[in-house]
Formats: structure tokens, C-alpha cells, sequence
């Protein structure tokens, strides 16, 4: 009787990792958590080491700025797993540094200066935390189809990004090498093998799996590079403004644009992670907690002078592709990601992640968004209006991104914003065409609805 109560248990908390609000003991938790942060600290970690460098930045303020980027992503992914007041979504999304930023913050930075790209932050983060309590104004805008439309853009953006990381690293000296092949097919054939093989709830510890194959090979090759463990603190504590907020108009104007666009962003990977996570619809209180605390966690970031912070799509791809959505599991992970900005030595470890390693977990995970995209579409129907705003949005916003110098006409502002930002551009696009088209279009009846008749 007792190892009857003992084995359900223990199948009760497998269990409860597919479900939001599970019981899971914390060892069975912390896993999953390890996962999330393996999958994204990388990227955490490289928008604040190229922006620091375009703006002149010693290497010892980029270090501070990096452990404090863990601690921020830490504390914005737990006030969205649980929400503070409206701000937060409940859902579980991890938070990091965002890369949407990078192209402006390279022109601010070099033309006035760090410190006007930390108060920009600091207004811009406030505008959109405001927008998103406001969000039941304006969201009905945001239509399923304009919302499938940039989910679906936002996984066809992030494809370069995984190929980028297979190949050792955007700008390696190395890149594409036969190192980084064996490194990157190596991580890939691990996740799929041990998916297939694993049984019960591992099936879903995969990526966390390929990545420690993927680093132990890495090791044995001699590619890891330790060099960065030595001087490293133990124990360090972030500073409070850090450099001086500088609010130049010029700046704010265009850091606010990009705001939009990650609010958009933030959009579809709320979505996107409700569709293919929970199989339902996102909420109306969930998209405003999401937006609200994208914005006011970076304003907040802006005063340890780091950079905004925004939700992970690739971690939306990891939640689609393993179905665990369990807000304490996930947590785990955000502790992990403060506890490495508390011990900087923990991050520098983590940091030596080859990115060719990094790359072969992502590929699967990132398609994973593109599919769960075109999941949503077809939910949405096969109208000629549905097809109209999907395919135009797609074809102009993935399209003339490929091709840059087809902005330059525009303002170096405008160009910075949507030159290489396929889901602003897909966003904008899919918002006007929703708004003119008309409603009575020409129908298709749906797949589902011929098949019934």
C-alpha cells in the first residue's frame, strides 16, 4: 500500500510539470530550470557585449553590466511567472536582454554617448510598461491573425540566429569550421537521440541533455576557453546607476519606436507560448501583465545601467517543443540566473558555452516557434482576408529585411528600426492591412469545415 501511495505520487509530480500551477519537488524542478537558462545565457549575455563595445565601454564596466543582467532577467522572469499587482502575465516566459535593441543602441551609443541609451531605457520602459496597463484599449487591434502573423515572423527571424550559433558564433574568426560542424551536429543528434530513447517526463530534459554531451565534447576537443574563470570574484554586488542617465530627445524618440516593436514582440511570444503551451488563447490580463512588465523591468534595468529586457522567444520555442510549463520549474531557473549574478564566477562558468554547442539545441527549438505560427493561422481560418494580411505581412517584412539597403531612403532613424526587424516590419504591415481590408471579403470555407460537410 505504501509503495502504491509512493508510486503516485511520484507520477503525480511528473505529471504536474505540464501543468501551470503543479506541485514538483525541487529536484525534479531544478532540471528544468537549468534548461531554460542553458538555452538562453548566451544571448542574455551578447546584446550588452556589443553594445558596450560600440560604446566604448572598459571591459571591466561590461562584466558589471553582464552579472547585472542575470539578476535583472532573474527578478523580470519571476514577477511574470508571478505577477505584482497587473504587472506580470502568470505565464511561464523567461526574461532577458533583448536583442531588438542592438542596431539602435550601436548608433546612440557612439553618437551620444552610454548614458543617453540608459535614460532613453529609462522613459522608454515606463512608456511601455503604461501602455501595457492600457492594453485593453488598443489590443483589439491586435487581431489572431496579425498575432499569428508575427509569431510566425518571429520564428523565421530567430532561424538565423540558431544557424549563426551552429556555425560557432556571429563574426568568429572560425566560423562555419569543421570544429564547430562536429560541435553543432554533435548537440543536435544528442537532443533527438535522447528524445526518442528517453522515457516518462525526460523525454522533455533533451535540450538540457545535448547541451551537456555537446560541452563535455567541447572540453575534450580543447575549444573551451577557461581563460575568463581567472580573476573572476566570488561574491560581488551590483551597483545602482552606474553611469549617470542622460535623456537626449534624439534618443528617446527612436528607443521608444523600438519599444513598440518589442511590445509587438512580446505579443506574439505571449501568444504563441498560451497556443502551443496550454493549447488556448492567450487573455486580454495576460498580454497587458506581459507588456507592462517588459516595460517597467526595463526601466528598473536601466538603473543598474543595463540594457531592456524583454521575454525569450527561444525559451517559448523550448516551452512548445517539451509542453513543460510549470511556473515553479521555471522558476528554479530565474533563482539559477540571480544566483549567477550574486556569484559572478557561476556566470563565467556558464559562459563558456560554445555557441556552435548552443546552436545544435536551438535549430529544433526555434522551428518549433515557425510551426506553432502557422498552427495559429490555420486556427484562425483560411479566408481570403486571412491569407491576404498572412502572406503580404510575410512576404514584404521577411523579404525586404533580407535585403536592408532597400530602406536607406528613409531616415536613419526609420532605417535603424525596420532595415533588419522582420517582426516590426510583419507587425506594421499586418496591422494596416487588417485595419483597411474590408470584413466581407471573399470566404474559403476552412479545411475542417469541407471535411465535416
Amino acid at each position: 500500500m505504501k509503495g502504491h501511495l509512493l508510486m503516485s505520487s511520484s507520477n503525480s509530480s511528473i505529471e504536474n510539470i505540464y501543468k501551470l500551477n503543479g506541485k514538483v519537488p525541487v529536484g525534479k524542478a531544478i532540471p528544468f530550470g537549468l534548461q531554460h537558462i542553458l538555452a538562453m545565457f548566451v544571448a542574455n549575455i551578447a546584446p550588452i557585449i556589443i553594445v558596450g563595445g560600440a560604446s566604448g565601454l572598459s571591459s571591466a564596466q561590461t562584466a558589471r553590466l553582464i552579472q547585472s543582467a542575470m539578476i535583472i532577467a532573474g527578478i523580470g522572469t519571476l514577477i511574470q511567472l508571478f505577477p505584482l499587482w497587473k504587472i506580470g502575465s502568470g505565464l511561464p516566459i523567461v526574461m532577458g536582454i533583448s536583442f531588438t535593441f542592438v542596431s539602435i543602441f550601436c548608433y546612440i551609443g557612439p553618437t551620444y554617448g552610454y548614458n543617453a541609451i540608459v535614460g532613453a531605457v529609462l522613459v522608454g520602459g515606463i512608456v511601455e510598461g503604461v501602455l501595457g496597463l492600457f492594453a485593453k484599449y488598443w489590443i483589439k487591434l491586435i487581431s489572431p491573425i496579425v498575432a499569428a502573423s508575427v509569431v510566425t515572423s518571429i520564428g523565421f527571424s530567430l532561424l538565423s540566429v540558431g544557424a549563426s550559433s551552429f556555425g560557432g558564433g556571429s563574426g568568429s574568426e572560425n566560423f562555419g569550421s569543421a570544429t564547430n560542424w562536429i560541435l553543432g551536429t554533435i548537440t543536435l543528434l544528442s537532443c533527438i537521440i535522447f528524445n526518442i530513447l528517453a522515457k516518462s517526463y525526460f523525454k522533455q530534459l533533451s535540450v538540457l541533455f545535448g547541451l551537456i554531451v555537446g560541452y563535455i565534447v567541447a572540453v575534450i576537443m580543447g575549444v573551451v576557453d577557461f581563460s575568463s574563470l581567472s580573476g573572476t570574484s566570488i561574491v560581488a554586488v551590483p551597483s545602482l546607476m552606474p553611469f549617470k542617465p542622460e535623456f537626449n530627445a534624439n534618443a528617446i524618440f527612436s528607443v521608444i519606436l523600438i519599444f513598440l516593436v518589442s511590445a509587438t514582440e512580446t505579443i506574439g511570444d505571449t501568444s504563441a507560448l498560451a497556443a502551443s503551451g496550454l493549447n488556448r488563447d492567450v487573455t486580454a490580463k495576460e498580454t497587458s501583465g506581459s507588456i507592462a512588465c517588459d516595460g517597467f523591468i526595463s526601466a528598473l534595468s536601466s538603473v543598474f545601467g543595463c540594457l531592456p529586457i524583454t521575454s525569450f522567444s527561444q525559451n517559448v520555442g523550448l516551452v512548445a517543443m517539451t509542453k513543460v510549463v510549470n511556473r515553479f520549474a521555471i522558476a528554479t531557473g530565474a533563482i539559477i540566473m540571480i544566483i549567477a549574478g550574486i556569484f559572478p564566477i557561476f556566470g563565467a562558468l556558464l559562459a563558456t558555452l560554445p555557441d556552435a554547442v548552443l546552436g545544435g539545441c536551438t535549430l529544433m527549438m526555434f522551428g518549433t516557434i515557425v510551426i506553432s505560427g502557422l498552427q495559429m493561422i490555420s486556427n484562425c481560418g483560411y479566408s481570403q482576408r486571412n491569407i491576404t494580411i498572412a502572406a503580404l505581412s510575410l512576404s514584404i517584412g521577411i523579404g525586404f529585411t533580407q535585403v536592408p539597403e532597400i530602406f536607406s531612403i528613409f531616415p536613419k532613424i526609420i532605417e535603424n528600426v525596420f532595415a533588419e526587424n522582420c517582426v516590426a516590419v510583419v507587425f506594421i504591415v499586418s496591422i494596416i492591412l487588417n485595419l483597411v481590408l474590408p470584413k466581407n471579403m471573399e470566404t474559403v470555407v476552412p479545411k475542417e469545415d469541407n471535411e465535416n460537410k
